[in-house]
């Protein structure tokens, strides 16, 4: 199959796809590049490869691909200079396979989002929960800033309080990250059955969140009052990382 034309139905509909609310009534997403769709194969989310007429397709044992004219790979592309691989993905809804867990509390920037995300697979959590006003997991700057590691862990949107009351009631410590009231986070015990909870980039985890959480951790600084919270993840997962 070869389309050629922007005004083509198909096309019509994944370009669609640029929007979230296309996203969450299909269940379908756009990824762009040859790793992060080298990612997706990996867990069987392409639907659909689009290719740009003149190019070889670099995964062609893996995926047969709709060769497609560059102004309908720049439809759908999200960068100005445009994309010769894109994908249509599915988006996977998976069951953790553990109780480790990074818990994002009104996190609302696509790029702190998927950077927490791919740091949670570095330092070996099982899922990552999103408050409902959290940024589209979704989203192409956050799917970018994944690097490919939102398809190897169990992402959820959820209401937080009964989510952490679960995993209380299942053995599981949550900590919450805050610079009030807070033990230094060097201080905390290490345990394997671990919730991380992060919150806002300028308010912070909501009080109600903050209540339930066991401890409160605090990163220790020399010099300044708070942290980018992606850089904080960093920080406090790996404190609490997989061992062994």
């Amino acid at each position: 199959m070869e389309i050629n034309s922007p005004m083509n139905e198909k096309v019509k509909n994944w370009a669609k796809l640029q929007q979230k609310k296309y996203r969450d009534q299909t269940g379908k997403f756009l990824v762009e590049g040859e790793h992060l769709i080298g990612e997706a194969l990996k867990a069987g989310a392409v639907e659909q490869l689009l290719i740009e007429a003149g190019r070889t397709n670099p995964f062609e044992r893996e995926k047969e691909a709709i060769v497609c004219g560059e102004s309908v790979m720049r439809k759908l592309s999200a960068n100005v200079s445009g994309a010769w691989l894109i994908a249509v993905c599915t988006q996977k809804t998976t069951a953790p396979a553990g109780l480790r867990t990074v818990v994002l509390d009104g996190v609302q920037d696509p790029g702190n989002v998927g950077t927490i995300i791919r740091t949670a697979v570095a330092f070996g959590f099982d899922q990552v929960l999103l408050s409902p006003d959290c940024a589209d997991v979704y989203n192409e700057k956050c799917v970018r800033s994944t690097q490919g590691a939102l398809f190897h862990i169990a992402i959820s949107r959820t209401e937080l309080i009964p989510a952490l009351n679960e995993l209380k009631e299942a053995g599981v410590t949550v900590i919450g990250t805050a610079l009030q009231g807070a033990q230094p986070l060097s201080e905390l015990p290490v345990s394997e059955n671990i919730a991380v909870v992060l919150g806002n980039e300028g308010q912070g985890i909501r009080p109600a969140t903050l209540d339930i959480c066991d401890q409160r951790a605090l990163i220790e600084m020399s010099s300044f009052e708070s942290l980018n919270v992606a850089v904080a993840a960093g920080i406090c997962l790996y404190r609490y990382r997989r061992r062994g």
